[in-house]
């Protein structure tokens, strides 16, 4: 029970909202006997059968936040069946809460069952985003002569990929919202909304007082929290390992798990008997829909709350899903009307492509200059194209009780508030280098990375590196993050992700460099202690170098100017 020190938490089951009328549940016994709750919608208009679109997702199937029925509506209108189906341990579905594991059987099973159904004509294909794009992974990994076709949005084949998002070497640091996610939707059967204090410490209490309360816990978080760990999928075979598949792979440039999105369709896209069925839509969205041109997002566009904007956003959000599956689900158009890349460059609207990224891009390097001046106010140091000959340090100080904060504290939904860094920026803790204003727009697509030579006092010490667009306003918006952990001095190498985005005219590039980014991450403790359980932390000293023969630069993918 909660001590003194600390009431209860103020926490909210989310239970099951009821099935739709225009969605029959069925309850879809798998291998073992378990019965999965599975909703069908049919077409409206001519008999069966028809080719089915699968959901297995772990949100609440009926859920307003999944909107499953609005999808429904649009998918059986153009000629599809559709089944959405609450995965094993969740909502209405039987069996044990336990992520993962059992997905590629069970996503087997389900198609299996909906073959032998007289409204199916014996061809599945799949769709959704996040864990529901996992699942989809698990049931190409399965092999199910029936699947033809998988729409995964903002996921990774890979689980443990979303968690290792540094470096090529280095490990990111403890992603705390990551983790915090299995501690509220991982908890049984239902969800539990509550606010564990990100200032706490040790940092796992409230979660364990949460878990209390309840009366049962995450198997996951406990997993992931402390320790860091590789966890096994529980695939049987990687699903790149099984009969190829028409993959529309749907991109986020703002989501939060983006690079190992990416990571997904580059090495499908690098072996042939993939390639030939691989397409991208990448898009400037976040991870849950919310669009750059939007951002930050007024009520009237929000679509978590406003029905009319809700629709708005389905057209964007199934539009792309609709055309592949009619190639080659439906069979009813030409492969031939399907770009093999569809992205958009902030700021400047849609681009078509045959690869990514696109053909004539080029490596620009900028070099990290004026050290010296980088943790005053904005502009700081430099980006510069040559690179500097006097070597220059930085020096700052982490506190691990005063840490940079990350301005939001769900970057799922980061576009909803997109906020200005410029005061962030401002900070001693923070180190700002800053381009030459901009004569003519300079459009980035493809990846972005910093190598940076640092070190720290000490242990085990963070680098975070954001990149922004510095406006003539002075506001900065974020393009692409990047972080690291590190427990030597030296180079370190940081991927910011992949982008699709215009710096205009009149702009300027701006790279930040910091040791926290709270609440998203734990902040290193100072001591090396792990940051999950220890009760103590001290500030340490961190150091950035530049010019000489301890260069810092920053490498971003540009196309050719724009004509005019």
């Amino acid at each position: 029970m909660p001590s003194p020190e600390h009431p209860p938490l103020a926490i909210e089951r989310i239970v099951p909202a009821p099935v739709p009328p225009q969605a029959r549940q069925h309850l879809v016994r798998v291998r073992d006997g378990v019965r999965l709750a599975t909703d069908v919608y049919l077409p409206p208009d001519g008999g069966p059968p028809w080719p089915t679109v699968l959901i297995r997702l772990p949100y609440d199937k009926n859920s307003r936040y999944v909107f499953t029925d609005r999808i429904a509506e649009r998918l059986t209108a153009r000629g599809y069946a559709v089944a959405v189906q609450d995965v094993r341990g969740k909502f209405r579905s039987e069996g044990g809460t336990l992520p993962f594991v059992h997905e590629s059987a069970d996503g087997y099973d389900t198609i299996e069952w909906i073959t032998r159904q007289d409204w199916s004509d014996g061809r599945v294909g799949m769709f959704g985003d996040s864990y529901y794009g996992f699942t989809q992974w698990a049931a190409v990994a399965a092999g199910h002569p029936a699947l033809r076709a998988v729409v995964p949005r903002v996921t990774a084949a890979d689980f443990n990929a979303m968690f290792r998002h540094g470096g090529r070497e280095l490990p990111p640091p403890p992603w705390r919202e990551g983790v915090t996610y299995f501690a509220h939707h991982w908890v049984g059967r239902d969800t539990y909304e509550y606010r564990a204090d990100p200032a706490a410490r040790p940092a796992i209490a409230p979660y364990e007082q949460a878990f209390r309360q309840i009366g049962d816990r995450s198997a996951w978080f406990t997993l992931l929290a402390p320790h860091r760990v590789d966890l096994c999928t529980q695939f049987g075979r990687h699903p790149f390992d099984a009969r190829p598949v028409p993959v529309l792979h749907c991109v986020g440039w703002y989501d939060n798990i983006v690079r190992a999105h990416l990571a997904d369709y580059l090495e499908l896209a690098a072996r042939p008997e993939w390639d030939a069925v691989q397409y991208l839509w990448a898009g400037a969205v976040d991870h849950e829909n919310y669009r750059l041109a939007l951002a930050p997002v007024a009520p009237p566009d929000d679509h978590a709350e406003d029905e009319r904007a809700l629709e708005r956003m389905l057209d964007d959000y199934l539009g792309p899903a609709l055309d592949f599956l009619d190639v080659f689900l439906q069979g009813s158009r030409d492969a031939a009307e399907l770009p093999k890349v569809a992205w958009e460059l902030g700021h400047a609207g849609w681009r078509t492509a045959e690869s990514w990224p696109p053909p004539g891009t080029r490596p620009l390097t900028l070099h990290l200059d004026g050290a010296q001046l980088a943790a005053g106010p904005l502009p700081g140091g430099a980006l510069t194209a040559r690179p500097p000959r006097e070597q220059r340090c930085a020096r700052w100080t982490h506190d691990p009780d005063a840490p940079v904060p990350s301005l939001v504290e769900n970057s799922f939904a980061y576009l909803h508030t997109h906020p200005d860094l410029a005061a962030p920026a401002a900070r001693p803790d923070v180190l700002a280098f800053t381009g030459e204003a901009l004569a003519a727009p300079l459009d980035l697509a493809g990846p972005v990375e910093a190598e940076l030579h640092v070190d720290g006092e000490a242990p085990v010490f963070d680098v975070f590196a954001k990149l922004a667009d510095l406006a003539p306003d002075g506001t900065a918006r974020l393009i692409v993050r990047g972080q690291v952990q590190a427990t030597a001095a030296g180079p370190v190498h940081i991927d910011l992700a992949h982008t699709g985005y215009r710096v205009r005219a009149g702009h300027r590039l701006l790279l930040l460099v910091a040791a926290s980014d709270f609440p998203l991450f734990l902040p290193a403790t100072g001591t090396g202690d792990n940051p999950w359980t220890a009760t103590e932390a001290r500030p340490a000293v961190q150091r950035l170098h530049t010019g000489g023969p301890r260069p810092s630069r920053l490498t971003v993918t540009v196309l050719p100017a724009p004509a005019g």
